[in-house]
């Protein structure tokens, strides 16, 4: 425990899926969480996002870097050898188009509200592309929880898991949860829903269809989750990623 607490990991223990989490040290839930007493976390990156985050010019920046390596994950995960031979093989030519015309609108956007206009288009044809790919019939994407079908309540479990490494990537640099960068100044927990996309389209969407096309039991689904996850190192990458937007970003700061 001694050396976990010095590398800032948050050990929990939990039975019955633990996901999604509401409250930490209850019986009835089953769950009891540890949290590090080290606060020796590393000052540099939050120094760095301090620097920029009160300008609007560029947490702009910020955010589109975000979307910039979204789109690289996308591309690099929906190609990757695992999901084609798990029976997930979306049209190459079709997932360029969606992401060559994401990437200029992400240039061209000029706040953060068309941003987030352009993200929601982008996921809404993933959609699409992934239902096609698997022959899943009529889907909408229920909000907040409501949908009933397979893949929706996949989705919400799975999103549940990304914004689990979110939060641990943002407290391990010692980043503020509410320092959001696209979610909203005001968003509680906003940057653990930026974070959380870097990988949620590439990892969780494709997996949610085809453990809803398989039949797969919550377990089933969240072991398939993990496994995704984990092979693509998916921490690591949300974890190098804000240290890379947190550093670059910082340069471009009036001295």
């Amino acid at each position: 425990m001694r050396e976990l607490a010095k590398a800032g990991v948050l050990v929990g223990f939990c039975g019955g899926g633990g996901t999604p989490l509401f409250s930490a040290n209850e019986i009835d839930m089953e769950v009891a969480w540890f949290s590090p007493q080290s606060e020796y976390r590393p000052t540099e990156y939050l120094q760095a996002w301090v620097k920029f985050w009160f300008d609007d010019d560029l947490r702009l920046y910020a955010a589109k870097a975000f979307q910039r390596a979204r789109i690289a994950r996308l591309r690099e995960q929906w190609a990757h050898r695992s999901l084609r031979q798990a029976g997930f093989a979306a049209t190459p030519a079709r997932l360029d188009e969606l992401l060559q015309r994401t990437s200029r609108e992400i240039e061209l956007a000029q706040d953060n509200t068309a941003l987030l206009a352009e993200e929601a288009r982008l996921t809404k044809a993933l959609f699409k592309l992934a239902v096609d790919t698997v022959g899943y019939g009529a889907f909408t994407r229920a909000k907040r929880g409501s949908g009933s079908d397979p893949a929706n309540r996949f989705l919400d479990h799975g999103n549940y898991l990304a914004y689990g490494l979110g939060a641990t990537a943002t407290w391990v640099l010692g980043l503020p949860h509410g320092l959001a960068v696209l979610h909203g100044k005001t968003r509680r927990g906003g940057l653990v829903f930026d974070v959380a996309d870097l990988i949620k389209d590439a990892s969780i969407l494709p997996q949610a269809f085809l453990s809803a096309m398989r039949g797969d039991d919550e377990q089933q689904f969240r072991r398939n989750c993990i496994e995704a996850l984990t092979r693509s190192e998916s921490l690591d990458f949300m974890i190098d990623t804000l240290k890379a937007v947190a550093l670059q970003t910082a340069t471009q700061a009036q001295p």
